[in-house]
């Protein structure tokens, strides 16, 4: 993108005002749109979350009554039709202009947008649905942080994959030979691949196009690289722990990556065994979160959501 297509782009939001927020320091540019006013185009979502000549994010995130969408996106229109009591709809774009299907850290920052804003009303212990293009996810406010159901995630490779704990080969520059990764949907696409230090963690580059998959993912992939770390024991019986670094399709390394941590204890929860624990620890260099794994494979993704102030466009 040129200068000058950003600099056209950005001036069909002149005068919008804009919230900045993070969940674990993946970023995003908020817009307020409850009435869908606002045809948000992939070249104005790459204006916005330029980290040089626009506002800078991972993503872009408008915020939208499902009923407003729902004559222009089939997935609100879905939504709509099939759960009218969902008002919200978390219309999620990548930096690079792409849309996906979910973003962990993503909701927690638009809930609390919503609140914000004067949207909804949440107390401690009370909930709130929103509509994705993942589905409908219901948010739970716990104490100072939000508690997400994430759905079911899934094993593209099947019985086969979790039996030889990989399904996919995976070349990554900065660390020697081909590794075994994982795949897992959360419902996003993601590749993970455990390693045996940090110091390995650490001398992996991540670089959009220069990390080699056999098979090729067709939809694109999120890659996490994982550190397994030692159980221990808290207020919640038994907790796994890991460390993580991700490629986060469309976007690039980021600082976090919601949906990720998921996969990632998802992956490291398989290759544990029998007697793992169901709930886990993730370090990211953002900060931490806590994935629950139920036995009929529901995800709870719990974390922080910070909202840094708004920002009118010129």
């Amino acid at each position: 993108m040129t200068p000058d297509d950003r600099r056209t782009a950005l001036n069909r939001l002149r005068g919008t005002t804009v919230t900045l927020g993070h969940g674990t320091e993946n970023d995003f540019v908020l817009l307020d749109d409850p009435d869908a006013a606002t045809d948000l185009t992939p070249e104005q979502v790459r204006a916005l979350a330029d980290r040089r000549g626009g506002i800078g994010g991972d993503g872009v995130i408008r915020v939208v009554r499902t009923e407003a969408l729902a004559a222009s996106d089939p997935a609100a229109a879905r939504i709509a039709a099939e759960e009218p009591g969902v008002t919200w709809f978390m219309d999620y774009r990548n930096a690079d202009g792409s849309v996906a299907e979910m973003c962990g850290n993503g909701v927690r920052v638009f809930v609390a947008h919503l609140r914000d804003r004067g949207h909804v009303r949440l107390e401690h212990g009370q909930t709130v649905r929103v509509g994705t293009r993942g589905g409908v996810r219901e948010v739970r406010l716990v104490g100072e942080e939000y508690a997400v159901a994430m759905g079911r995630f899934g094993l593209p490779g099947g019985d086969r994959a979790l039996a030889e704990g990989t399904d996919v080969a995976v070349v990554v520059p900065g660390l020697p030979g081909t590794r075994g990764g994982l795949r897992v949907t959360m419902p996003n696409p993601h590749t993970v691949v455990a390693l045996p230090s940090t110091e390995d963690l650490a001398g992996a580059r991540l670089a959009l196009g220069e990390v080699e998959y056999a098979p090729e993912p067709p939809e694109g992939t999120n890659l996490e690289l994982v550190v397994p770390g030692v159980e221990e024991v808290g207020a919640h019986g038994r907790v796994g722990t890991l460390t993580m670094r991700v490629l986060e399709r469309g976007v690039g390394e980021t600082r976090s990556c919601g949906t990720g941590c998921c996969a990632a204890a998802v992956a490291v929860r398989a290759w544990a065994g029998a007697g793992a624990p169901d709930r886990w620890r993730v370090s990211v260099p953002g900060g931490t979160v806590h994935v629950d794994i139920a036995p009929d494979g529901e995800v709870t993704l719990t974390g922080p959501a910070v909202l840094l102030g708004d920002l009118t466009l010129r």
